[in-house]
């Protein structure tokens, strides 16, 4: 038998041998009798490896992939296609597109747009892959709340919710999924339930003081300070909590009693971290520093303050490594309270990262229990996050400097300077920039080069087949990259850097498993090129003989 392999896999030329899964594994057999019924018209998420049963590759797959299955069975359905089973089998999977083995395949919402998997083949990986779209399905009760959705569907509505802040890889998480997709069809109709992956959204669980998997809190009278659900796991106990939340809210309505959502959040926090201003020392910590400030001047006497302070300290012991909180006795220290037109007690100033000076102070305008100061004080830290620098890939060391340590590195080919002038390349410079701040959350390394300057480095990418401009997407830990098929506009680079973002689009191992050479260039002086002059000859002075007559 004539058997190609490349990097792990098996290349499509033989065909042969017996079967690799039994009625007994919990992985579903696969064929082209079932293929659309069982796969493209469920609803439900699917992981299935598409396979030879002569390729070597594939059955050395097998006991990881009976493991996976079994690990998913109650959430994800885990199929194998045989590929070489008959004809029918590889017309199946040559309309997949299927050109080596194994071959894994997860089809969730988007059926006939599934996601190829690229990662180890380690039972945790391929877990983690599928769970990334598979804790809830459309088909259940659980509302998918993302950034973009959270604020209407939740914190402006009437209805109370009751949300999971998850994460696909948690086993916590997974545990959960039956009883809260229980608590959640119980209280259909009654209360809202929720759920938000943070591995997709860290902003949006950042915001809401997520520290831990599952999270669960619930959105009641005072949207802007849920109450941490700490009960059993169980439908039972979760709905319960709930509709104690959505009583409490019809007696606050009705005028028979408070909310209940000022008290039970002060505690477990820590007056040390809470760091103690002073006229002499303001301008040195905060104003002179880098760090991001919160600021309250109070007074001793204040009711409100003595109430605010044990939410004060535990929110500063929550924001710790990121914002930092401090007092200031306004009675006391007054010049200080003066500048910054201090009028009444309590009054919080924010003071964003970086440099700063006395007008960079902003009014905080966000609750006064621990967590409206955390969400708010995160909020703002995450927005202040600057953006990444756009760097002109010139040498070895800047490559390594640039990206070395990022999770992703994004490197875009622009057209040489006589193709393309110092106007034209300055708008492509402005898209990247756009992106890089838009993205710059992920913290990834950002790294442009002009067509011909890197060729080694063009040809182990694959960049330039399809012209300039180009972007190619590498992962240095994987050895993996991925190439950007769209457009070069604002648009196109950030459907195809979401879909990375998320986990989807097609990716491929880095030629050699390590990366070129870098050339040390000249960097842009930012001016159009200029064509090389061409000597002139004068040929009226030179002696020709009859042979060498013109």
């Amino acid at each position: 038998m004539n058997l190609w392999t490349f990097a792990g896999i098996c290349l499509i030329v033989a065909s042969g041998s017996s079967e690799f899964y039994s009625p007994s594994d919990d992985v579903v057999k696969l064929t082209a009798d079932n293929f659309v019924a069982s796969v493209l018209n469920s609803d439900k998420v699917w992981v299935v490896e598409f396979y030879a049963t002569w390729c070597s590759f594939s059955r050395d797959l097998v006991p990881t992939y009976r493991e996976v299955a079994t690990a998913l069975k109650d959430f994800v359905n885990v199929g194998a296609f045989n590929c070489e089973e008959s004809q029918a089998e590889r017309d199946v999977c040559g309309q997949i597109q299927i050109n080596y083995y194994p071959t894994i395949l997860i089809f969730g919402a988007k059926k006939y747009d599934p996601v190829e998997y690229n990662g180890d083949d380690t039972v945790k990986d391929i877990i983690w892959a599928a769970f990334s779209l598979a804790l809830y399905s459309s088909s259940d009760d659980v509302v998918a709340l993302t950034a973009a959705n959270f604020d209407k569907t939740v914190l402006k509505s009437d209805e109370v919710w009751v949300v999971e802040f998850y994460a696909p890889f948690c086993g916590h998480c997974r545990n959960l999924v039956p009883e809260y997709r229980k608590a959640a069809t119980a209280l259909k109709g009654v209360i809202k339930v929720g759920g938000v992956n943070c591995e997709e959204e860290q902003s949006l669980c950042g915001q809401h003081g997520v520290r831990g998997y599952p999270t669960l809190k619930i959105f009641g009278a005072n949207k802007r300070s849920p109450v941490d659900y700490n009960g059993q796991r169980t439908a039972k106990d979760i709905a319960e909590a709930a509709l104690a939340e959505a009583k409490k809210k019809i007696k606050n309505v009705l005028g028979g009693g408070s909310s209940g959502s000022s008290g039970g959040d002060s505690s477990s926090g820590s007056s040390d971290d809470v760091i103690e201003l002073t006229d002499a020392n303001f301008d040195k910590l905060v104003l002179q520093s880098e760090d991001t400030w919160l600021v309250e001047f109070f007074a001793p006497w204040c009711g409100h303050c003595k109430n605010l302070a044990p939410h004060w300290a535990k929110a500063a012991t929550e924001l710790k490594g990121k914002v930092k909180l401090g007092a200031l006795d306004a009675t006391v220290h007054q010049v200080k309270a003066s500048q910054f037109g201090v009028q009444g007690y309590p009054t919080i100033k924010y003071f964003p990262g970086g440099q700063k000076d006395r007008n960079s102070a902003e009014n905080y305008d966000g609750g006064r229990t621990s967590s409206d100061i955390v969400n708010w004080a995160l909020e703002k830290y995450s927005d202040n996050i600057p953006a990444p620098e756009l760097v002109q890939l010139t040498s070895e060391k800047v490559a390594r400097d640039t990206c070395e340590s990022k999770p992703l590195c994004v490197v875009s080919v622009l057209p040489h300077i006589l193709d393309c002038n110092a106007e034209c390349r300055n708008r492509y410079l402005t898209i990247l920039k756009t992106m890089g701040d838009k993205y710059k959350k992920k913290q990834w390394g950002w790294l442009w080069t002009e067509g011909g300057a890197q060729l080694e480095l063009e040809s182990t990418l694959d960049i330039g087949g399809f012209g300039y401009p180009a972007m190619a997407v590498v992962n240095l830990k994987k050895m993996k990259y991925s190439l950007l098929r769209g457009s070069f506009s604002e648009d196109g680079i950030n459907e195809f850097l979401r879909d990375l973002s998320f986990g989807r689009g097609h990716t491929a191992p880095v030629k050699g498993a390590e990366l070129p050479k870098i050339h040390s260039v000249e960097p842009w002086d930012g001016k159009d090129g200029q064509l090389p002059e061409e000597d002139e000859y004068d040929l009226s002075d030179v002696d020709l003989d009859e042979k060498d007559e013109l």
